[in-house]
């Protein structure tokens, strides 16, 4: 992958005294000593990342963190004390004058959560600002705003006022203003904190969607734990400047770095974090025309089984349980069975980045459920048992949980979350 933003050993001190400050900050002395000492207020310290080509870069932190003044030293909004920060090979901590503006111009736009729309201007107008700006001409610039007007589902709306619109169809309209000069980086700072919590999911749901199609490189600020999990492909979490952890949404909540992070994700909803990719296994399956039913039988007890799923070919059939197998050869007979007689061809089939949430319906079935993917050829496995050791292995970790009997999400019979052999 390539990489577009790489920061390195950032720091920002406001006041001054920055360079006392710094010295200071090097021997180890705390931020509030620094800011008795010099007057000076630490607001990132150290701050190093890289961020993929196309990947939503989530930075969260309560307020005073330091998340919004790190944005604004992407953008070259403030210069930083120290340290670097390379954008498509160019060093926005060392850019000034026309170089700095053709950087704002042509590789990042802001995004801003209270919209800053011209409210005399039309939607399309609005939309067309930054290739104004640019010199673009009259028609070419009302053609790319309705092109990317119609992206995000407002080209009706295009010679309307902002004040018309909703307050999340106007975020949609700053969104798209950011988006009509094609930048190579977006940078969001809490663009949905405005807005009610519905249509905050709304717009985190049709940015998800829009990234699909766009693949733009996007660092996106937000104080909202759940917000980063939902939107992250990597996601830092800021406390006093400093980054505590980075990680992916799953490794953030599986292995909390600290005390602090552990404090975040307590009560987070596993089953909207994890998904099918993270707890299936390796299938153990059968051939459809190749295999008998005793072939079936045998390499469900070997593998402590009560189902595995039938392929023809590379793709699957079925799936064949223990019971109904064991059935059929006691009334048929050894060699005279056919592993189509107990063939159940009516399963749940889930692609990988499915949300174990999803899962707690299909796995009250008492059947495994398949991972495929867009051919129908089989992935993995999701049993129930691995549903539900995912979704309560942060019980045992809270104060008075009772790991011994765990909670089953609704739809999952409790029977469901014994072992293999102790169901059969």
């Amino acid at each position: 992958m390539t990489t577009k933003i790489s920061v390195t050993g950032l720091y920002k001190i406001f006041g001054d005294r920055p360079d006392a400050a710094l010295d200071l900050l090097n021997r180890g002395e705390a931020k509030e000593a620094i800011l008795e000492a010099t007057g000076a207020t630490v607001a990132v310290q150290d701050a190093s990342f890289d961020v993929e080509e196309g990947e939503i870069f989530v930075v969260m932190g309560l307020s005073g963190s330091g998340k919004s003044t790190l944005v604004r030293l992407l953008n070259g909004l403030i210069p930083p004390t120290s340290g670097n920060i390379l954008i498509e090979g160019q060093d926005v901590a060392q850019a000034k004058g026309e170089v700095l503006r053709e950087i704002r111009r042509n590789t990042i736009t802001m995004v801003f959560q209270h919209f800053a729309l011209f409210p005399h201007w039309s939607v399309a107008d609005n939309v067309a600002y930054g290739l104004k700006v640019k010199g673009m001409p009259v028609a070419d610039r009302r053609e790319r705003a309705m092109a990317v007007l119609d992206q995000v589902g407002l080209a009706p709306w295009a010679d309307s006022l902002p004040g018309d619109l909703s307050g999340g169809m106007q975020q949609r309209v700053g969104l798209a203003r950011g988006l009509a000069s094609d930048p190579q980086v977006l940078l969001m700072d809490e663009p949905f904190g405005a807005l009610d919590p519905l249509i905050r999911r709304e717009m985190q749901d049709e940015l998800i969607e829009l990234q699909k199609t766009l693949k733009k490189t996007i660092v996106f600020i937000t104080h909202d734990l759940n917000e980063a999990l939902l939107l992250g492909d990597k996601i830092a979490i800021m406390k006093d400047g400093r980054f505590v952890q980075v990680g992916t949404a799953q490794d953030i909540v599986s292995n909390p770095a600290d005390d602090y992070v552990q404090a975040f994700v307590a009560d987070i909803d596993r089953g909207r974090v994890f998904t099918a990719r993270d707890v299936s296994t390796d299938p153990v399956t059968a051939q459809l025309h190749t295999d008998s039913a005793e072939v079936a039988l045998h390499r469900m007890e070997t593998a402590q089984l009560d189902a595995l799923y039938v392929l023809d070919g590379d793709t699957v059939s079925g799936v064949v349980t223990h019971r109904d197998v064991s059935a059929a050869l006691r009334r048929d007979g050894p060699g005279d069975t056919a592993l189509e007689a107990s063939l159940i061809t009516d399963f749940t089939a889930v692609d990988q980045g499915t949300y174990l949430h999803e899962l707690y319906g299909p796995a009250g079935n008492g059947l495994p459920i398949a991972v495929t993917d867009a051919g129908n050829r089989l992935l993995g496995v999701v049993e129930t048992q691995d549903v539900l050791a995912q979704l309560n292995s942060d019980t045992a970790e809270k104060p008075g949980a009772d790991a011994s009997a765990p909670a089953v999400p609704p739809g999952i019979p409790e029977s469901q979350s014994q072992t293999p052999e102790a169901a059969r």
